[in-house]
């Protein structure tokens, strides 16, 4: 979406397409497809987001999509809205300099700084929708054909074996290229959304293609929880953009039901107790060993938490966890985005993050509906932020620099700021030569 002023001046040009092809695939691919989990060596998958190459390839990106937008009559459409998310990351460098390493915390505050500013030039770089549309279903298609190909020409690759070393236990549920089955589940949520854009745009043929081989894809993935959101998230969804009344008591109010009962049962017997008599396991899966610990830290640090991404495995987690008796003790993170940013971050972080992610991205949803713009792209960008906030309940995908869904999340907010403040540009194929970029 472009305001009519720009349209006049020079562009982002031939280096937009290309930009938003290499981006998207950065995550849907990543530059280490095919990990061979079953070698002795594999390790943690994540552990392949630090690696040289990775980051040479990520800066690259970086300085590319900054050169390329900010040198453009579009660079003040970037990166907004600004105030909330300025004060957010702000408040984040202060509690990570004041902790117990501070080098640490800072570095992670740059690296999810830069995701961020990618993520909102992303949208910027089509020409207008059209263009959007085909580079998207471009992407999408070539990532679904990769991992179909990877579950019939390498399957010793592409689906999880029994000799693997970690997780044997999820032998035969495919992952295509990704790391994980949950990776992939994910992926093909996202996939999906896009499919039923397309398919909403009148672009039928590929727009069902791409949905049907993602749903096909996510339900051998054997990821439960991505293979429930997707409908769940579709009637949210529909409902959302219904009654307009309640919004925003729906969505705070859901997130504080789930949060309360979720991170209830690790300290309440009585809501594990009432969970399990609806049939619903109340340890979700293992989780309240963590969010028992979790909710302990954040009593301990309400103020200013234990900085940025840190305190787990830290020698601060330990402590917190037992001195090792706690199996919890080995977690990644809380597995609850919320409960992550307060501990993290303290309860002021997790007031800017829920300004930042969950009220900022409600008010525009209100103020894009006022405009003339695509509303089957406003209805892409709401899916794909309902998912994110609510799948952030039980997993800690805020601010993880190198995760699909967190990059797809920001921008999905970034486009509902620029569906609610600007205008897209809609040419032919035939005119797109003589356009100048804009965002779709």
């Amino acid at each position: 979406m472009q305001t009519d002023d720009i349209r006049k001046g020079s562009g982002i040009g031939v280096l937009g397409p290309p930009l938003f092809v290499a981006t998207l695939l950065f995550y849907l691919i990543t530059l280490t497809p095919f990990i061979d989990l079953s070698a002795a060596d594999s390790g943690d998958p994540a552990a392949d987001k630090s690696s040289t190459i990775n980051q040479i390839v990520f800066l690259g990106l970086t300085a590319s999509l900054w050169l390329t937008v900010f040198s453009s009559p579009v660079r003040h459409l970037a990166v907004r809205p600004r105030g909330v998310l300025i004060a957010t990351l702000l408040w984040f460098a202060i509690v990570s300099a004041i902790s117990a390493h501070p080098d640490i915390g800072l570095k992670r505050v740059v690296l999810a700084t830069l995701t961020i500013v990618n993520a909102g030039i992303f949208l910027l770089l089509p020409r207008s929708e059209r263009q959007f549309a085909g580079l998207l279903s471009m992407c999408c298609l070539g990532t679904l054909a990769l991992a179909y190909l990877g579950v019939i020409m390498w399957p010793h690759l592409a689906i999880h074996q029994a000799s693997e070393v970690r997780e044997p236990m999820n032998a035969g549920l495919w992952r295509g290229h990704f790391a994980h089955k949950n990776s992939a589940a994910a992926a093909m949520v996202m996939i999906s959304f896009a499919g039923l854009y397309l398919y909403g745009t009148g672009r039928r043929i590929a727009g069902g293609a791409i949905t049907l081989l993602a749903v096909v894809f996510l339900a051998h993935t054997g990821g439960k929880s991505s293979s429930a959101a997707l409908p769940g998230i579709l009637v949210v969804a529909w409902i959302f953009e219904r009654w307009r009344a309640i919004r925003i008591p729906m969505v705070f109010l859901a997130l504080a039901v789930f949060n309360t009962v979720t991170i209830g049962c690790s300290v309440s017997p009585a809501m594990r107790t009432l969970v399990a008599d609806l049939g619903i396991d109340p340890t979700f899966t293992n989780r309240i060993d963590i969010w028992r610990v979790g909710a302990s830290a954040v009593m301990d640090k309400p103020l200013t938490g234990y900085g940025f991404q840190l305190f787990w495995q830290t020698d601060e987690m330990v402590y917190k966890a037992g001195g090792g008796m706690n199996w919890a003790v080995g977690a990644f993170n809380a597995h609850n985005a919320y409960l992550d940013a307060a501990i993290t971050t303290g309860i002021p972080g997790l007031l800017l993050t829920l300004a930042l992610l969950v009220w900022l991205p409600l008010r525009d949803v209100a103020r894009a509906e006022t405009r003339d713009n695509d509303p089957a792209l406003t209805r892409f960008f709401i899916r794909i932020w309902l998912y994110g906030v609510f799948s952030a309940c039980v997993e800690s995908l805020y601010f993880q620099s190198g995760s699909l869904v967190w990059f797809m999340l920001i921008a999905a907010i970034f486009g509902l700021r620029l569906q609610a403040s600007a205008h897209e540009i809609r040419v032919p194929d035939v005119e797109l030569s003589h356009r100048e970029p804009a965002h779709a």
